[in-house]
């Protein structure tokens, strides 16, 4: 693998990842050139790229996997290197050679390795060779069933069924008995053929409570290669990472030591060049024991950059350019502490469903508590289901595990992602839990406690959070609204949790209000605040100051972030976007139909009777007098539509009364 100096860089990746290398190619002034499906073809990625070309349809075989097509956009651009980026074509041999083949720069390890390492049976051979760890099993070209039964039982329940091929946590099983392991050793196979044409199994020995701790290795051309500490990777959902962190709170510094030799003499074994990752199974007892390399970038690698000072995207196009290690061994040290929560566009409540959707507020910025985002959206953008769900990373950092769980959870609840459920709620109560909070997480419990739908499973109710979303959708309203009092009552069709929910509330004084859920009256006080920023609202209920966002979709309704949890009004507010705050006029709050009329001209009124009953999406609207005074005209009548801001009663009030005479 020859390594030479490059001008520009092509990165075959769509996403966070995407935008983070074209990026660091911008800075590090080479020409940043992307590629894009036509799903993708208004994607950040795209816009941020000095040149993009589209590589086919939204279909990834068609578009992403397609080397033809990816070659063909370098060849059209003049690309003098390409960065593969994770997932994808990131550990395709093939895919490395053709690109070292055509005479470009690969950013990547030599083809040879991915071979290795890809296959986890000849890999896990190779690392016994190199001394390094590895759990009890077998692993062989004896894959008939009947040799696989007898070997199991050699190894002894509970084991793991694993494919050789892939990863991703696809094809395998754990088997707790020699009854299951027929039906999982079939199952197991199926899976690994259709992810990865391969049913070929190994199997290893389960442990029941591990720790998924990964070593972050660095090689270059000449052979030189350090490690940059461990990650924790414990908290994962079906073996897929939810929150990674570095550095473990379940390694001290001889145990990185120790673990960090082990992966360096892993990647020595295969000829490794650049960034890689050696993954381990940490058990109770402080025993560690190989898994996988990784063979590219892996997805939590900013936490190492902000524990090590390091800029490994940077390091990668030096060594790629024939550089030298920027570090030795004795050179990294290990500071702070640094955490990172995957954001999905996922429903936590509803199976963890894809979501899709226009983006309605999403800054992408970190909180004055620090840390970093790592993102592939923004305001504006539409969410497909097209591709993998994570929209961004979300890190937080700190002197001490403390202060980077504080900046994560500051991160997570201030920029919250409105338009597209996420699953941020779920990353909030998973910090939040004792487990995480006291760094004993392993790689089992999330999957426990979906069963048993607890800890961060357990959906909330509504309570406290129903009265105070209530009392933020009155401080949304637009300005008087509250204090005039010109809707005195209305019902609001929210969606909380994932559960369609119906709040009535009832003006009952100029700051004072009545919620009603599920026929439980609260009543409380509400006051706006004055100090709202673009996107927020400031308001007081019961004394206590409170801020959430608030953002409208084009159909009316609003989404709000309030606290630790999102609601979504289901329909638009009761009051549209130009509610009267004259108090001697009635005004549409939207454009719909008068129900009923219970005033004519002549009549005298007190300052909260109801004048008129609208309907509109569903919602019953009763709209007050806000002060005393006499009616002077009606312009509604029962039956009738109303158009959205249309004056519907004028009232003579008693001031007026007195002051003209």
């Amino acid at each position: 693998m020859t390594a030479k100096s490059f001008s520009s860089v092509l990165v075959a990746n769509r996403g966070e990842i995407a935008v983070r290398v074209l990026n660091e190619a911008r800075d590090s002034g080479r020409t940043a050139i992307a590629v894009y499906s036509e799903a993708d073809a208004n994607a950040l990625h795209v816009r941020q790229a000095d040149m993009a070309v589209c590589i086919g349809p939204a279909l990834a075989s068609e578009s992403y996997l397609d080397i033809d097509a990816v070659l063909d956009a370098a060849k059209k651009t003049g690309a003098e290197a390409i960065h593969p980026g994770y997932g994808f074509l990131s550990e395709n041999a093939g895919f490395a050679r053709a690109v070292i083949e055509a005479g470009l720069v690969w950013i990547g390890p030599p083809p040879d390795a991915i071979d290795a390492m890809g296959d986890k049976a000849r890999a896990k051979e190779l690392m016994i060779k190199a001394g390094v760890p590895t759990l009890p099993g077998w692993q062989g070209d004896d894959q008939t069933d009947a040799n696989l039964k007898a070997e199991a039982d050699k190894v002894g329940y509970p084991l793991l069924i694993k494919a050789v091929a892939g990863g991703g946590g696809r094809g395998m099983r754990i088997v707790r008995s020699a009854g299951e392991f027929d039906e999982a050793l079939a199952s197991a196979r199926r899976e690994a053929k259709s992810a990865f044409g391969d049913d070929a199994v190994l199997i290893e020995k389960f442990v029941e409570r591990g720790r998924h701790v990964e070593i972050q290795v660095f090689a270059d051309v000449e052979g030189n290669t350090i490690h940059l500490g461990e990650r924790d990777c414990s908290a994962q959902r079906r073996r897929q990472k939810v929150i990674e962190e570095a550095p473990s709170p379940a390694v001290n510094p001889e145990l990185r030591e120790t673990m960090g030799a082990d992966a360096v003499a892993a990647a020595k074994a295969v000829g490794y060049v650049g960034a890689g990752t050696v993954e381990f199974l940490l058990d109770e007892s402080g025993d560690y024991y190989f898994l996988e390399m990784n063979t590219r970038l892996q997805v939590e690698h900013p936490v190492t950059e902000e524990v090590t000072g390091t800029n490994l995207v940077q390091w990668q196009f030096e060594i790629a350019s024939g550089a030298p290690l920027p570090l030795s061994q004795s050179d990294v040290t290990i500071e702070g502490w640094a955490i990172e929560a995957r954001l999905y566009a996922e429903d936590p409540f509803n199976g963890f469903a894809p979501q899709s959707g226009l983006i309605l507020a999403y800054d992408g910025e970190v909180s004055s508590a620090g840390g970093r985002v790592d993102s592939g959206v923004e305001t504006g953008d539409r969410i497909g289901t097209d591709y993998d769900a994570m929209v961004s990373k979300v890190i937080g950092t700190g002197a001490n595990r403390d202060e980077a769980i504080a900046s994560l959870r500051a991160a997570l609840k201030n920029d919250p992602l409105l338009g597209v459920t996420t699953n941020r709620d779920f990353l909030l109560a998973l910090v939040d839990g004792q487990a995480f909070r006291t760094g004993a997480i392993c790689t089992a419990d999330l999957d426990q406690w979906a069963e048993e739908a607890s800890g961060p499973f357990a959906k909330p109710g509504l309570g406290h959070d129903a009265v105070a979303l209530a009392a933020a959708l009155l401080a949304a309203a637009p300005a008087g609204v509250i204090r005039s009092g010109s809707v005195s009552q209305f019902d609001l069709s929210l969606i909380v949790n994932g559960d369609a929910v119906t709040v009535r509330v009832e003006q009952t004084g100029p700051d004072a209000v009545s919620v009603s859920v599920a026929g439980e009256e609260t009543p409380c006080q509400v006051q706006l605040l004055e100090e709202d920023a673009p996107g927020e609202i400031a308001f007081r209920l019961n004394g206590v100051d409170q801020r959430a966002h608030v953002a409208r979709a084009a159909d009316g309704s609003l989404h709000i972030a309030l606290g630790d949890q999102i609601r979504v009004i289901a329909e638009a507010s009761p009051w549209g976007a130009d509610a009267a705050s004259d108090p001697s006029k009635i005004t549409a709050p939207v454009s719909g139909a008068v129900v009923a009329v219970n005033v004519k001209p002549g009549d005298r009124v007190k300052a909260g009777d109801v004048l008129v009953v609208m309907e509109a999406m569903k919602m019953e609207m009763r709209l007050s007098a806000a002060a005393d005074g006499e009616i002077a005209l009606v312009n509604a009548q029962a039956g009738a539509q109303a158009a959205n801001g249309a004056v519907l009663i004028e009232l003579t009030l008693n001031s007026q009364e007195q002051t003209d005479g």
